[in-house]
C-alpha cells in the first residue's frame, strides 16, 4: 500500500512540475551581464539571435505558435515593445487582460525556450499609434511629451511602476526570461537631452527593473545623442544594401572600440503607407549581412521576425515635420513570417544562414494553422451615421478629440450658417481627413496627406447647416511634431476670412457599432453596414474590402482595421480564433457607402494593389 501511494505521489508531482506553467514558476534564477565587450549568460559567452514580434499585433491564441516558429528558424530570444496606450486607456485605468497580457506573452516565450528583450519605452515608435503614448496625455495643451516636463514625467513614472508589477518578477535573476531592458527608444533620432535619459533610467529602476541589463539603441550616427556612457549600445540599421553591416559596425567601433557589438534592430523589411507601394526588400543582401554579423560573433535582433497586424485604430503615421503619411493596418513588413504567421522564402533563407553560421540544427518547422475562404456576401442591413449621432457638446470654439476625452475614431463639427456667405472654408489645423457638407450634401473632402485645409463654399441667402466630419487616420509616431498630434480640427475654422464660433460637437469613437439600430434598408454616404456569414470550421482567412471606399471593419465586435480604396492594402486579416462556429457578424463603416456592396472572401492577402490615382 505504501508503495502504491508513493508511486501515485511521484506521478502527480512529475505531472505538476513538468507542466510549462510549473516550469516557469520553479525556473532556476540565472544571470546575465556584459563583460569585456560581450554578453555573458550564467557566466558564459552568449550570442543573442533574436527576432522582434509584438504581443498586441498577434492574436493571443497564436503566441505560442509564433514562438515555436522563432525557435525553428534558429532564434534563441524574442524582442517586444510594450505599448502604453493599449494598457492605460484612461488615466489610472489599466488593462492587462486578453491580448494585453504581456506577462503571459513573456512567460510563454520562456516555456518555449526563448529569452526576452523588453522594450518598455515609454516611447515605442514601431509604426504604432502615437508611438505608444496614450492620447489623453494631450488633453493638457501645455504638456511637452517625451521631455523633462513634470506633467509628462509624472504619468510616465506611474505607468512604468505599474508595468513593473507585471514584468519585473520575470527578469532572469528571478527565474524569468527577461535578459535586456531598453532605456527609452532611439532617442538620438529625436533629441539630445541626457538628463531626460537618466530620468527615464531612474524610473525603470524604481519600477523594479534592476535584475537585467539596461541598454540604449540608436542609429549608428545618433549614438552620441541617444546613449548613456555607462550603458551598452545597440545599433539599428537595415540590410537591403550590400555591406550595410560592416559600415554600421565600423561607425560603432570608432565610438566604442571595445564593444559591445549588438545590432538591436536589423531591419529585414519595411512598412506601408496608404496610397504608397507595398514594401519589398532585398532578401539576398539581408541574408548576406546577417551571415557576416553572426560569423563575427555579434548579437542581432531581426526587426521584424513577425510583424502581424495593427488591429483597429492602432496604425501610426510618419512625418518629416511637414508631410503626413498614415500607415496601413497590415504590419506584414516583408518579414520572415507574413502577417498571418506563415513562412515566407525569407524565413527559410534566414534559417539556413543561422544554422550554417552557428553550426546548429534548428527544430523542425511547425505546421501553420489552416487557411479558409469565406464565400462572398452582401451587407444588406444598414443605418446612416446621421441617424445615430450622440448628444453633442456645445462649445464656442472648436475642440479636439483629446479635449473631449476621445482617443480614436471620428468627430463631427456642426453649425448653422446665417445668411449669404461665399469664400474659402479654412480648417486650421486639420487632423486628418474631413468631409464637408452643406445641408447634408457633400461639398468636398480635405486630406492632410496632400496638405489640403481649405475649400470654396457658397452659402445661400437662407443660410445652411454646415457639417464637418473628421477622421483620425492615425497619430504620428516619429518626429518631434507628434507633440501636437491632437485630432480633429485643432485650432479654428474660418469662412471667408472670419472665424466661425458656436459649435455642436459630436464625439464618434465608434466603440460598439454592432449595437446600432440596423435595418434592411438602402443607405448612401456615411453609413454603417452589417451582415452575418456562416462558418463550419473557423480558420484564418482574409476579407477583400475592394468594394468599399474608406472606413473601418469590425468582426464579432472586434475592430479588424481600416479600409481605403487608395491601397495598397485591399484585404483585412481575419484570425481563425476570432471566428465562431456558426454565425459571425461583420460591420463596415464607409464614408462613401452605397447599397448592395459585398465583402469577398480570400484565402490569401492583397497588400500590393496599385494605388488609385
Amino acid at each position: 500500500m505504501k508503495t502504491r501511494w508513493l508511486c501515485l505521489f511521484l506521478f502527480v508531482s512529475l505531472t505538476i512540475f513538468s507542466s510549462p506553467a510549473a516550469a516557469q514558476q520553479h525556473a532556476v534564477p540565472g544571470s546575465f551581464a556584459v563583460h569585456d565587450g560581450q554578453f555573458l549568460l550564467n557566466g558564459k559567452p552568449f550570442q543573442i539571435i533574436s527576432g522582434e514580434m509584438h504581443y498586441a499585433r498577434i492574436p493571443r491564441a497564436y503566441w505560442r505558435n509564433r514562438f515555436r516558429m522563432a525557435k525553428a528558424m534558429g532564434l534563441n530570444t524574442v524582442t517586444t515593445y510594450v505599448f502604453w496606450n493599449a494598457h492605460e486607456p484612461r488615466p489610472g485605468v489599466y488593462d492587462f487582460s486578453g491580448n494585453n497580457d504581456v506577462a503571459e506573452f513573456v512567460r510563454e516565450a520562456q516555456q518555449e525556450g526563448l529569452y526576452v528583450i523588453l522594450r518598455p519605452g515609454p516611447y515605442a515608435c514601431a509604426e504604432w499609434e502615437f508611438g505608444g503614448y496614450p492620447a489623453w496625455l494631450l488633453k493638457d495643451h501645455s504638456i511637452v511629451v517625451r521631455s523633462r516636463d513634470a506633467k509628462f514625467l509624472e504619468p510616465t513614472a506611474r505607468w512604468l511602476k505599474r508595468l513593473g508589477e507585471e514584468l519585473a518578477p520575470l527578469q532572469i535573476s528571478k527565474g524569468g526570461p527577461i535578459i535586456l531592458v531598453q532605456v527609452e527608444n532611439e532617442y538620438g533620432s529625436f533629441g539630445d537631452d541626457h538628463v531626460y535619459m537618466e530620468q527615464t533610467r531612474r524610473m525603470l529602476v524604481d519600477a523594479g527593473f534592476t535584475q537585467s541589463v539596461f541598454y540604449t539603441a540608436d542609429g549608428p550616427e545618433e549614438i552620441a545623442a541617444g546613449s548613456l556612457p555607462d550603458l551598452p549600445v545597440g545599433i539599428n540599421f537595415g540590410g537591403s544594401d550590400p555591406g550595410a553591416a560592416q559600415r554600421s559596425f565600423a561607425i560603432l567601433k570608432k565610438i566604442r572600440p571595445n564593444g559591445l557589438f549588438f545590432n538591436s534592430e536589423y531591419w529585414d523589411g519595411w512598412f506601408d503607407h496608404w496610397g504608397g507601394k507595398h514594401g519589398k526588400t532585398n532578401a539576398a543582401n539581408e541574408a548576406a549581412n546577417l551571415d557576416w554579423m553572426l560569423r563575427q560573433g555579434y548579437s542581432v535582433s531581426l526587426y521584424m521576425f513577425h510583424g502581424g497586424t495593427s488591429f483597429g485604430w492602432m496604425n501610426g503615421a510618419n512625418s518629416n515635420g511637414k508631410n503626413y503619411e498614415p500607415d496601413v493596418t497590415s504590419y506584414d513588413y516583408d518579414a520572415p513570417l507574413d502577417e498571418s504567421g506563415r513562412t515566407t522564402p525569407k524565413y527559410f533563407t534566414f534559417r539556413d544562414v543561422i544554422a550554417k553560421a552557428t553550426g546548429t540544427t534548428p527544430p523542425a518547422v511547425p505546421t501553420s494553422p489552416p487557411v479558409g475562404k469565406i464565400p462572398d456576401f452582401k451587407l444588406e442591413e444598414a443605418v446612416s451615421l446621421w441617424n445615430v449621432l450622440p448628444r453633442p457638446v456645445n462649445s464656442e470654439q472648436v475642440l479636439s478629440m483629446e479635449d473631449l476625452d476621445q482617443a480614436y475614431g471620428y468627430i463631427l463639427y456642426r453649425k448653422h450658417l446665417d445668411g449669404t456667405a461665399e469664400g474659402d472654408l479654412v480648417l486650421d489645423e486639420l487632423h486628418d481627413y474631413a468631409l464637408v457638407y452643406l445641408d447634408g450634401k457633400l461639398a468636398g473632402t480635405l486630406d492632410r496627406r496632400s496638405g489640403q485645409n481649405h475649400l470654396g463654399l457658397k452659402v445661400p441667402p437662407a443660410g445652411a447647416r454646415l457639417d464637418i466630419l473628421v477622421e483620425n487616420t492615425g497619430r504620428i509616431n516619429f518626429n518631434v511634431v507628434f507633440r501636437g498630434e491632437r485630432k480633429g480640427i485643432t485650432k479654428q475654422i474660418r469662412l471667408a476670412g472670419k472665424p466661425l464660433l458656436g459649435w455642436d460637437i459630436y464625439p464618434l469613437p465608434m466603440a460598439e457599432p454592432s449595437k446600432l439600430p440596423f435595418a434592411r434598408t438602402s443607405c448612401e454616404g456615411a453609413c454603417f453596414y452589417r451582415a452575418t456569414f456562416h462558418v463550419d470550421a473557423p480558420a484564418d482567412t482574409f476579407l477583400d474590402t475592394s468594394a468599399f471606399t474608406k472606413g473601418a471593419v469590425w468582426l464579432n465586435g472586434q475592430p479588424l482595421g481600416r479600409i481605403w480604396s487608395i491601397g495598397p492594402q485591399k484585404t483585412l486579416y481575419v484570425p481563425g480564433p476570432w471566428l465562431r462556429t456558426g454565425e459571425n457578424e461583420v460591420v463596415v463603416f464607409d464614408l462613401d457607402g452605397q447599397p448592395g456592396r459585398a465583402l469577398l472572401g480570400r484565402d490569401h492577402p492583397i497588400l500590393d494593389s496599385t494605388p488609385a490615382q
